[in-house]
């Protein structure tokens, strides 16, 4: 729920009203009232001032705590953001050093592909309600820009030799196809 259902619904409780009174009171349809508690849709203008006269709340300041609320938003999709673009480029360093350092031996080689299976199904199993685009997206879009990069500096035989590129492509099967794994594991 909204904050500003939210505040409607709380408010027109406290006040002892039914949504029916509310409607009555307010001159507004009654579906109108139970589509702004349920949040499916928000009032504007006339139809909030309306709702907020027979509730006695100042309309101006529920817009604006709502808009408040929203750009705390914006600064959380921010945070995230940055925060899945380290997690991304913690994920392709490791497994990066593992398979494409010069010192890399066949025991790092090996740690890289153990890590390619098991980092991203720790990944699934905390983002199991996340589809699988959504996951690749997330998740998936460092593997894939290493592997450009990779190309691009080193070209496709040595990160394929190295064993990067079958790494990469197992981490990325693993964020696309989890929740199947998970699904027949149950």
């Amino acid at each position: 729920m909204n904050r500003i259902a939210n505040k409607i619904s709380e408010t027109r409780k406290i006040k002892g009203l039914t949504q029916e009174e509310l409607a009555e009171q307010a001159k507004i349809n009654l579906r109108t009232i139970q589509r702004i508690e349920n949040s499916e849709s928000e009032p504007r203008g006339k139809t909030l001032n309306l709702i907020c006269a027979v509730l006695e709340i100042d309309s101006k300041e529920l817009i604006l705590a709502d808009n408040s609320i929203r750009e705390k938003n914006i600064g959380t999709k921010i945070i995230n953001g940055l925060f899945l673009l380290a997690l991304n480029l913690v994920l392709i360093g490791i497994i990066g050093f593992l398979t494409l350092d010069s010192n890399a031996n066949m025991n790092s080689v090996f740690g890289g592909f153990l890590l390619s299976i098991f980092l991203p199904f720790f990944i699934v199993t905390l983002t199991k309600k996340m589809n699988a685009m959504e996951r690749m997206l997330k998740f998936g879009f460092g593997y894939i820009g290493y592997f450009v990069l990779v190309i691009a500096k080193h070209g496709f035989p040595t990160g394929f030799v190295t064993g990067l590129f079958p790494c990469l492509l197992i981490s990325l099967s693993v964020l696309y196809f989890g929740n199947e794994i998970l699904k027949k594991r149950e």
